[in-house]
């Protein structure tokens, strides 16, 4: 409903000029005014300044019920309701006044009959006098046009759901504080599903049994949720957001269990299988489940969390509810910021390496080093290379931080070794992903960076991991080899986790294998347990094999004498882990080189 004020002139007004301009010889009386009123099919009524009806018209009794004499002397703010709002009470004040020139409302009055009708209610003065006319005019068929209009508007034409724009109009409203103050739980619920595979059937046997197929998925959606009546009047909504997305809201959900009920009852019934005309289709849904207090939550947040829970669903292998899990979200939150930082970090000088020692398990001798990338970001703090090498390998940008680490672990062992002559050069060994093989001229930066710091080739050793090297074919192969060729030394990182394809190995240009910490695990002595000699023959059977091979062995994770004793006993060449040093700052590395670490 709604008030709005107008220029002058009035219903009366019209009648007088008609007159005259028909009759221009002849001046209207009052007679012909009031014979004019009373037959107008507009309801009309003349109201005084008191605020008091003087009188009705036929047209207008017939609409309120009763004889135009009987509406005198009532007052025209209760016949027409203008007291249901403030706003329009006070417009109607402002005109009786002679303040506002005019106020045109709707109100749903109460037809005589019992029906209701929808009427436009327009109060302006009569000129020449303090009195005011008063015109109602039905309106209810533009009304009933423009709800059907709506509902058209609002309505998916395929399933006859809501749609996408009436789901969020509900959403909003749902989310109004205002809408929990009549003893509500405040709370709200989502489930939020895809059909799994729905594409297929559309590409297999049409758009037209896809679309009986979402008709028939709609109604057991509709179904379940009148069968729970959710809602605190018993009603829920259940729309289809566009393609074979649909979504169950929940107004005043009780918690998490009643959400996770409907999850598992919509999946039951979308999992039995569909006859359509002949045609028997059996479907599966991923559904992502939020629920959550409505205070504080937006229409875009839900629908982001809801989203992203599908997502998960998805991902973890369709068929299933997943519920939205805030730490996990957090932790893809801080994912997307790392992914959206990382190539203008590097810009920036926010990653540092650290070097762990590679010894030799015969002498104690530092023989090598491994360079491990650190990010100093500004939000997250100190990051290992598990938190964003992944994410750079996935968006290319891993090969702009490798050219960084490869360039920046080349001048530092060319560094060592012109500070410290006296002693044997250490190797530096760089990690690469096997992206930086392809995306890059990994053959040409080498070689550029080898020039540059004046490092010699067999002082710098590239790990690739087991599942990329055994897969290396064209390209990658290409380029190893060439790397071989040049003199730099190619390590397997992690064998024994991956393929572990051996008759692949021996036609790959690789000179290190570096053995899983996980069996090196294996060989430590503990209080009460016995180790399991299987570990050892494991790793002496690799280490006799490499060295057929002319491969030498480094083991990961040394972390006990114990286990360094072993590992020397069965032949391995290097060790590496915390009994020897963590991975720490270049100066600290200069200090053990030349002596025995974990000695």
């Amino acid at each position: 409903m709604s008030a709005t004020s107008e220029g002058t002139g009035s219903a009366a007004d019209s009648i007088r000029s008609s007159l005259t301009e028909r009759h221009p010889a002849v001046p209207a009386s009052p007679r012909d005014y009031r014979a004019a009123f009373d037959a107008a099919h507009l309801a009309m009524a003349l109201v005084g300044r008191d605020g008091e009806v003087i009188a009705a018209n036929r047209a207008l009794a017939g609409l309120l019920g009763g004889e135009p004499d009987a509406l005198a002397g009532q007052r025209a703010a209760d016949l027409v309701d203008l007291a249901a709002d403030a706003r329009t009470w006070q417009a109607y004040q402002e005109v009786l006044r002679g303040r506002q020139a005019r106020l045109r409302c709707t109100r749903r009055l109460k037809h005589p009959d019992g029906h209701s009708v929808w009427t436009e209610v327009t109060l302006g003065p009569v000129a020449g006098t303090p009195d005011v006319l008063l015109s109602v005019a039905d309106i209810s068929d533009r009304r009933d046009l423009q709800a059907r209009l709506r509902h058209l508007q609002m309505h998916d034409p395929v399933t006859r759901l809501p749609n996408r724009a009436l789901f969020f109009e509900r959403l909003s409203a749902a989310l109004e504080s205002s809408s929990y103050e009549q003893g509500g739980t405040g709370r709200i619920g989502l489930c939020y599903l895809d059909l799994d595979g729905f594409k297929a059937v559309n590409d297999t046997l049409g758009h037209r049994v896809g679309d009986r197929l979402l008709t028939a998925v709609a109604a057991r959606l509709t179904q379940c949720a009148d069968q729970y009546g959710y809602g605190r009047t018993g009603g829920h909504l259940v729309a289809r957001l566009g393609g074979d997305e649909f979504a169950l809201l929940v107004e005043d959900s009780t918690g998490t269990e009643q959400l996770v009920d409907l999850a598992r009852s919509v999946l039951a019934a979308v999992q039995e299988p569909f006859d359509l005309a002949g045609q028997r289709l059996s479907v599966s849904a991923s559904i992502g489940v939020v629920e959550r207090n409505a205070a504080g939550t937006s229409a875009t947040g839900l629908m982001q969390a809801a989203d992203t829970t599908l997502y998960w669903a998805k991902a973890d292998g369709k068929a299933r509810w997943t519920l939205f899990d805030p730490e996990r979200n957090a932790h893809r939150m801080t994912r997307q910021a790392l992914s959206s930082t990382l190539r203008p970090a590097v810009e920036r000088g926010e990653f540092e390496l650290e070097y762990q020692p590679l010894v030799d398990l015969e002498s104690g001798a530092v023989r090598g080093v491994e360079a491990l990338v650190r990010w100093n970001h500004p939000q997250f703090g100190t990051l290992t290379p598990n938190r964003f090498i992944g994410i750079a390998e996935e968006d290319g940008s891993i090969v702009q931080l490798g050219r960084w680490v490869l360039g920046t672990a080349c001048r530092q062992a060319r560094r060592w070794q012109i500070e410290q002559p006296s002693d044997a050069p250490v190797f530096v060994s760089v990690n690469v992903a096997v992206r930086q093989v392809w995306d890059s001229d990994l053959v040409g930066d080498v070689a550029e960076i080898l020039a540059e710091t004046g490092l010699a080739p067999q002082l710098l050793q590239l790990e690739l991991t087991e599942s990329a090297v055994m897969g290396s074919a064209g390209r990658p192969l290409q380029a190893l080899q060439a790397l071989s060729d040049m003199g730099v030394r190619i390590a397997i990182d992690d064998f024994g986790t991956g393929y572990s394809n051996l008759a692949y190995l021996s036609r790959l240009p690789v000179s290190v294998l570096k053995l899983d910490g996980s069996f090196v695990r294996g060989f430590r002595y503990e209080e009460g347990s016995h180790p399991n000699p299987a570990d050892e023959t494991i790793v002496e059977a690799l280490v006799q094999l490499a060295h057929r091979l002319g491969l030498t062995v480094t083991a990961e994770c040394v972390e006990t004498a114990g286990q360094a004793a072993r590992l020397r006993r069965v032949g391995c060449d290097t060790g590496q882990g915390w009994l020897y040093s963590r991975a720490v700052a270049p100066e600290l590395i200069a200090e053990m080189i030349g002596t025995r670490p974990g000695a």
